[in-house]
């Protein structure tokens, strides 16, 4: 255990160092050229803030793991070797970082995002990472070839989304990754390639939180923008079918695997499925931004930002909980979902009726 932990240690803080450095550096361009957060109607801040922290994320995770392996050698052990499927991921990941650097930077339609993310998502089921067993889930098990590619894009396409759009408030976004990717490098601890990745964009990650959320407009403060948030929503997708699949073939997804990472990805998925709908049967493209994400109705009902980061990263927590002890009493995976949701649907219609009425 001891050996396998060293290289995460030296990942996470190599990483975490690098972030140190650079986050100031990316500050400091970001004033030079004027590349700002500019505020507007739908937005929390009330003052420009530098916006390509996210920039960071990439290059700390790829030294993170390189100072990882290296440290795996001086111990004794043999150099990192990757498979295909992260080999693309890390062509995928390449594409979805580039577009969320050319829209932090120029601009881009939403639409045109949507059909770029498509194809960084293609390169995943194309490498034989797919889901192909739902493990019982609603009564379904082993599915068609053609239907595992196409719902593995889909969900891939989900979580990028749920990742990018709840990105609204300080520390949100990278609050829930640092939880979700540090449950996943327990998970798949026993690859310690891909346990060290995750450890090295957690280190990132806890070093941007800070900055985030701590930092001062017109100090140390910057945002991930859609480089940041789009990458690590990209890796959350990842690591979450991965976590799904024996190390050679995509069958066999156990049950409790499939249960954690419904559990993990819960709260932003839900909430990006919920938006798009409620767009959709108002009348309102599902790509036009709005105020009606989670993190909006909780500032609407009277919440303070920090507060209303407290209030969503507890939750988070509270569903954890809830289904462990659900999963403990031998609940169905069904039935657990189905109570998650109405969980969520209940709490989301409480804010409602409190935002309503203190209008």
């Amino acid at each position: 255990m001891s050996s396998m932990l060293f290289p995460l240690l030296t990942s996470f803080f190599s990483a975490a160092i690098l972030t140190a450095i650079g986050l100031p550096l990316i500050i400091k361009a970001c004033r030079y050229f004027n590349f700002f957060d500019l505020p507007n109607a739908r937005k929390m801040h009330s003052k420009p803030v530098p916006r390509l922290g996210g920039l960071i994320f990439m290059p700390s995770a790829v030294i993170g793991l390189f100072v990882a392996s290296w440290t795996q050698v001086l111990m004794g052990g043999e150099e990192f070797v990757f498979g295909v499927s992260t080999v693309a991921m890390t062509f995928g990941g390449l594409m979805i970082y580039f577009i969320g650097v050319i829209d932090d930077r120029y601009g881009m339609k939403a639409s045109h995002k949507f059909v770029i993310q498509i194809f960084a998502a293609l390169f995943l089921p194309l490498c034989n990472l797919m889901i192909s067993d739902l493990n019982g889930l609603f009564g379904i098990h082993q599915i068609p070839i053609w239907a595992g590619y196409i719902l593995t894009v889909v969900l891939i396409l989900v979580i990028v989304n749920a990742i990018n759009l709840i990105d609204g408030i300080d520390g949100l976004s990278s609050g829930l990754c640092i939880l979700i990717l540090t449950a996943y490098a327990v998970l798949l601890s026993a690859n310690c390639a891909i346990a060290s990745l995750d450890a090295a964009i957690v280190g990132s990650l806890v070093v941007f939180w800070f900055f985030n959320v701590f930092g001062k407009v017109g100090g140390m403060k910057i945002f991930m923008g859609d480089a940041g948030s789009l990458f690590l929503g990209y890796v959350c997708a990842y690591m979450g079918i991965k976590s799904l699949m024996r190390p050679i073939a995509p069958v066999d997804c156990g049950e409790e695997q499939m249960m954690i990472s419904i559990t993990l990805l819960l709260i932003p998925v839900l909430d990006v499925v919920r938006v798009a709908l409620q767009r959709k049967l108002t009348g309102h493209g599902i790509f036009e931004p709005d105020k009606t994400h989670i993190h909006h109705i909780l500032m609407n009902a009277g919440l303070s930002m920090h507060m209303t980061l407290a209030c969503i990263l507890a939750l988070f927590f509270m569903i954890c909980g809830i289904n462990y002890a659900l999963w403990q009493c031998h609940f169905s995976m069904p039935l657990v979902v189905v109570l998650d949701v109405a969980i969520y649907v209940l709490i989301w219609g409480v804010l409602m009726l409190v935002g309503k009425s203190d209008d």
